[in-house]
C-alpha cells in the first residue's frame, strides 16, 4: 500500500501552512496586539481560537468527509448547500481574499519602493496574477512548488522577523483599548474572522486532499490521516506567527500609537529595527506569503466552479478567476477591507455552526433534522450582524445589542447554541429516518 514518507508529510504540512499564511495573517495580528496592550495574552487567545483552532477543526471535518464543501453541506440539502458553497468560494476567492493577497503584497512589499499610484498597482497586479495563474494551472505540482521550494524560504524569513519581535521589542505596552481581559478575548475572537482562515479551510480542504491523491494515496483512511497531520503542522506554524506578530504590535505602540492598519505597524517596526535591509526582508515575507495563498485560492476556486458551471474547464476557470481577481484588486486594500467586514460577519456564524455539527455528525440520527434549523438561525443572526456593521444605529442594532456578547460581535452565539441543543435533544427523541 502506497504511503507518504516523513519528508513528504512535512512538505504537505508546509504546503498547507503556506496556503493559509496570506494577506490577512500578516496584517491583522499586529493590530490585535496594538489594541490589546496589557491584555495581550487574552486577545491572543481569542484570536488563536478563530485564527488557528477553527481552521484546524474545519480541516479535520473536511478530511472526514473527503475534503469537499459539497460533502460537508450535504445535510443542508442540495440547493442550500450550493448557495452556501458559492457564497464561501466567492468571498474567499475572486471577490475579497484573492484580490487582497495582491493589494497587501503591493502595499507592503512594492509600494515603499515604487509609490502608491494606481498605475503601479495595475502593473504589479498584472504581473502578480500572471504568476499566480501560471502556478495554479498545474495543481498536481503544488507540493513540490510550494511545499518544498517556496515555504522553507518563507519560514526562514518569518523566523527572523518573529524572533526579532521578542528579542528586539520596539517599545513598551500601552493602555489597552479593551476595558477588561474578557473583552479583549472577545475582541480577539472576532478579529480572527478577518484572516478568513476558517472559510479558507472550507476551500483548501479539497486542495489538500487532491494533493494527497496526486501522490498516489488511494486509501481513504490514509488520506484523512495525512490531511489531519498537515492541518496540525499548519496550525502550529500559524500559531507561532500570530503570537510573534501580536507581540510585535503590542510592543510597538509608542512608535505608532495612531496606526490604523497592520501595514503601518509592521513597516514602522522593521524600518526602526533593521533599516533598509528590514524593508527588503518584509517585502520578501509578504510577497511569498501572499503568492502561495493566491495560488491556493485560485486553484481551489477553479476546481469548485469548473464542477458547477457546465462547459468550463479547470484551466479556463483559472484564467477567468485570475483576471477577475486582478481587476478587483485595483480597488485598493482599504476598500476591500471595508466591504469584506459585513460579508464575513454574515457568513462566519454559519461556517462555525457547520463545522461544529459536522464534527458531531456521528451523534445525529438524522443530520438534516439538526443542520437545517441551526443553519437557518445562524444565517438570520449573521445577516443581523452584517446589518449592524453597516448601520450601527439602525433598528436591528438596538434589539441585537440586548443579546449577550452582541457588543463584541458574538450576539449570534447564544441563539445558535440554544437551537443546536434543542435540535439535538429532539433528534435523540425521534426515530431514525429511513
Amino acid at each position: 500500500m502506497q504511503t507518504l514518507q516523513t519528508r513528504d508529510l512535512i512538505a504537505l504540512g508546509f504546503m498547507t501552512f503556506a496556503l493559509f499564511l496570506g494577506a490577512g495573517n500578516i496584517i491583522f495580528p499586529p493590530m490585535v496586539g496594538l489594541a490589546a496592550g496589557e491584555h495581550l495574552w487574552s486577545a491572543a487567545l481569542g484570536f488563536l481560537l478563530t485564527g488557528v483552532g477553527l481552521p484546524l477543526l474545519t480541516v479535520v471535518a473536511l478530511a472526514r468527509v473527503g475534503g469537499g464543501i459539497d460533502a460537508i453541506t450535504a445535510p443542508m440539502g442540495r440547493i442550500a448547500g450550493l448557495l452556501l458553497g458559492v457564497a464561501v468560494y466567492l468571498t474567499i476567492g475572486p471577490l475579497f481574499a484573492t484580490p487582497r493577497t495582491a493589494t497587501v503584497s503591493f502595499e507592503m512589499g512594492v509600494a515603499p519602493f515604487t509609490g502608491h499610484g494606481s498605475g503601479a498597482l495595475l502593473a504589479y497586479s498584472a504581473v502578480y496574477f500572471g504568476l499566480v495563474m501560471l502556478l495554479a494551472l498545474y495543481p498536481g505540482k503544488l507540493i513540490d512548488t510550494i511545499g518544498k521550494l517556496i515555504t522553507p524560504v518563507l519560514i526562514l524569513a518569518l523566523v527572523v522577523l518573529g524572533g526579532a519581535a521578542f528579542v528586539l521589542p520596539a517599545g513598551s505596552l500601552l493602555a489597552s483599548a479593551a476595558p477588561s481581559s474578557p473583552a479583549a478575548l472577545a475582541a480577539g475572537f472576532v478579529q480572527g474572522y478577518q484572516t478568513m482562515d476558517a472559510l479558507g479551510a472550507l476551500v483548501f480542504g479539497i486542495v489538500i486532499v487532491t494533493a494527497i491523491k496526486d501522490t498516489g494515496i488511494t486509501d481513504a483512511r490514509l488520506q484523512t490521516r495525512y490531511a489531519v497531520i498537515a492541518g496540525v503542522i499548519a496550525a502550529i506554524g500559524l500559531g507561532l506567527v500570530y503570537v510573534s506578530l501580536m507581540y510585535l504590535g503590542a510592543h510597538s505602540g509608542s512608535m505608532v500609537p495612531d496606526a490604523t492598519t497592520g501595514v503601518q505597524v509592521l513597516t514602522t517596526y522593521v524600518q526602526h529595527t533593521f533599516g533598509a535591509p528590514g524593508s527588503l526582508l518584509l517585502a520578501g515575507v509578504i510577497l511569498l506569503a501572499c503568492l502561495t495563498t493566491g495560488v491556493g485560492l485560485v486553484s481551489a476556486c477553479s476546481v469548485y466552479f469548473s464542477r458547477i458551471v457546465p462547459g468550463i474547464s479547470y484551466r479556463t476557470m483559472v484564467v477567468i478567476l485570475s483576471l477577475v481577481s486582478m481587476l478587483i484588486s485595483n480597488q485598493g486594500l482599504e476598500q476591500l477591507i471595508v466591504v469584506a467586514v459585513p460579508v464575513l460577519e454574515a457568513i462566519y456564524p454559519m461556517a462555525i455552526a457547520l463545522v461544529a455539527m459536522s464534527l458531531l455528525s456521528s451523534q445525529w440520527k438524522s443530520a438534516p433534522r439538526v443542520f437545517m434549523p441551526v443553519m437557518l438561525v445562524a444565517l438570520v443572526f449573521g445577516l443581523l450582524n452584517a446589518a449592524h456593521s453597516i448601520h450601527p444605529t439602525g433598528w436591528t442594532s438596538a434589539w441585537l445589542l440586548q443579546l449577550p456578547g452582541a457588543a463584541m460581535g458574538l450576539g449570534w452565539l447564544l441563539p445558535v447554541a440554544a437551537t443546536l441543543l434543542a435540535c439535538a435533544l429532539l433528534d435523540r427523541l425521534q426515530p431514525v429516518r429511513a
